[in-house]
């Protein structure tokens, strides 16, 4: 069916309809079911990834005419790595613990009653997400995984990829006997059913947009659901004056070029004078040998091949081979600016100074604070929760990244013995 030929309202509810009903089975699948569920899914993707990157090749053709930017491309291409990593993913979030039903504490009163909290799945979560079709599996299991059913809405430039991962994991949960609505995908590119989607207070429980800040910012404004909010990555590195030259350099080249289109690619350097001082800034040097554009203040135009800042180059999300460096009076004036250009997302600090770093990680207030280490790390995956929705950057129910765990609420479940209250 043509989008022009699709009544968008009615082919949402009926989405709707059917997450819902999905999501009552879910809750209490066991916990086997939806381990088969994940590793058939997994068998699928790598079973078919000849298929999944054709469609990806339609996809990366779709995006070069759309004049996606190099780091654009390189969020949505798939290859044969890749599609490894996916099926890596999948089985890491099948061999997790399940969290539905987990005991989080229990106390008895004096009345005789006997309280219980245990994790339960929040229902329907709608996953709006833009370029990078691996989020399909991503989403998709770390939601079967918390009880949950799964709207998918990958980017108009993902469509082909996310639909050939989505067969696949329509086909794990269809041979561990559990609803294959458990999981659907938006069936159009019309941002229509975005809008819909936002207000579906009836069959949606939450929405989790993950894209950059003209996505969320729509997302936030429109939406009637409660949404967890995964802002851009405005991330920043603060060399302290008693950071270790050879880490240092190490560091910031991994978290610059390792991969610049993720959310935790460093986006600002920030350089302590003192630091500048006795050891100039030879991690520029570096990042200028690997091809990166070097956007810096004025202390550090004597370096050759920095360019000059503008008041624009600080609080933006590159995405690209390209980041902002700033000198600063040391730590007071690195929180300073990540306070006024950030965005909640990952910071981190260089220093040997323990009390430097404390001061760092405990007054600060991003989701995450990194001490001597790659912001490259600011993923799921790499801290131990096989996959992720995204980075949360907002404060209430997730914070920094999503998992399984993190897409599950509560219940208390009270016992007595004829207990009566008087």
């Amino acid at each position: 069916m043509k989008d022009s030929d699709m009544d968008i309202q009615a082919v949402m509810a009926e989405i709707g309809a059917k997450a819902k009903a999905a999501a009552g089975t879910l809750a209490y699948a066991s916990a086997e079911r939806k381990h088969a569920a994940l590793i058939g899914a997994a068998d699928a993707v790598w079973a078919n990834r000849a298929e999944i990157i054709a469609a990806n090749d339609k996809d990366m053709i779709f995006g070069a005419d759309k004049g996606l930017s190099p780091a654009m491309m390189d969020r949505l291409k798939l290859d044969e790595e890749r599609i490894r990593a996916v099926v890596d993913g999948l089985r890491a979030v099948a061999e997790q613990p399940d969290p539905v039903g987990e005991l989080l504490e229990e106390w008895d009163m004096a009345s005789g009653l006997h309280i219980a909290r245990v994790r339960t799945p929040l229902g329907v979560i709608g996953v709006i997400f833009e370029s990078r079709p691996n989020v399909t599996a991503d989403a998709g299991a770390l939601c079967l995984k918390a009880g949950n059913a799964a709207i998918l809405r990958p980017g108009s430039e993902a469509f082909n990829s996310a639909q050939a991962i989505h067969a696949c994991m329509i086909q794990g949960l269809a041979q561990a006997n559990l609803p294959t609505d458990a999981i659907q995908i938006i069936p159009t590119r019309d941002r229509a059913a975005v809008g819909e989607m936002l207000t579906m207070t009836d069959t949606v429980d939450v929405i989790v947009p993950r894209g950059g800040k003209g996505l969320v910012g729509l997302v936030q404004s429109e939406a009637r659901v409660p949404v967890f909010a995964h802002l851009e990555g405005i991330v920043h590195i603060y060399v302290d004056r008693d950071a270790d030259v050879d880490k240092t350099r190490k560091v910031i080249v991994n978290a610059k070029t390792r991969r610049t289109g993720i959310c935790g690619a460093v986006e600002c350097l920030l350089i302590d004078r003192a630091f500048l001082d006795a050891h100039g800034a030879p991690f520029l040097e570096d990042l200028i040998a690997a091809g990166v554009e070097v956007r810096g203040d004025s202390p550090l135009h004597s370096i050759n091949g920095v360019i000059e800042s503008t008041p624009q180059d600080w609080g933006h999300e590159y995405l690209d081979m390209i980041v902002a460096a700033k000198t600063v009076d040391g730590l007071d004036g690195a929180m300073a600016h990540i306070r006024q250009y950030g965005s909640n997302h990952t910071d981190a600090i260089m220093t040997e100074n323990a009390a430097t770093a404390a001061r760092f990680l405990n007054e600060l207030d991003s989701a995450i604070l990194m001490h001597n280490a790659s912001t490259q790390f600011a993923d799921g995956g790499e801290f131990g929760m096989g996959a992720e929705i995204g980075i949360a950057t907002g404060k209430l129910h997730a914070r920094g990244p999503v998992g399984a765990k993190q897409l599950t609420s509560f219940k208390y479940q009270v016992t007595g013995d004829g207990t009566i209250r008087g």
